[in-house]
């Protein structure tokens, strides 16, 4: 089975560097970067020290429901290129394991699919993932603070 790893959409992007609300209503946070592992969510890689970006509250779900989880992530504050989804590993991925979760159709956790997944493995725990019907994406998520990195999807 191929994967494709899934940054969020240039539309979604363009939107917040434009100053549309966040997922809490609020218009993106401004900084610069430090340079210390500040990964863009839309080209998947990392926001170089001295860069503009943008710090805002994330929902990768279509509508509010007790599993649509929102946390904080980062873009670059100026144009970048898309991650061009695929079965690699995309750069940003560099911590050494990520929680892997599988969601249904309906968007909601299948219960039992979470785990912490060292980082060589994620490809292998996505495809067993999404070889069961039950399970529609996967979420790659922080395994220290649980935020969202990227969705993988059938290829």
């Amino acid at each position: 089975m191929t994967l494709g790893f899934t940054a969020i959409a240039t539309d979604e992007l363009i939107a917040y560097q434009a100053g549309a609300p966040d997922a809490y209503g609020l218009a993106p946070e401004t900084r610069l970067s430090p340079g210390d592992g500040y990964p863009c969510r839309h080209c998947l890689g990392f926001i170089e020290e001295g860069q503009p970006y943008l710090t805002l509250a994330y929902r990768p779900f279509p509508s509010l429901q007790p599993y649509a989880e929102t946390g904080p992530i980062f873009l670059h504050a100026d144009p970048c290129t898309r991650y061009a989804a695929s079965e690699v590993l995309p750069p940003m991925l560099d911590s050494p394991d990520y929680i892997v979760r599988g969601y249904g159709a309906d968007d909601r956790i299948v219960y039992g699919t979470g785990a912490v997944t060292p980082t060589p493995a994620i490809v292998d725990r996505a495809q067993a993932l999404l070889a069961d019907p039950a399970i529609a994406y996967v979420h790659v998520r922080s395994a220290r603070n649980n935020c969202y990195q990227c969705r993988i999807e059938r290829g």
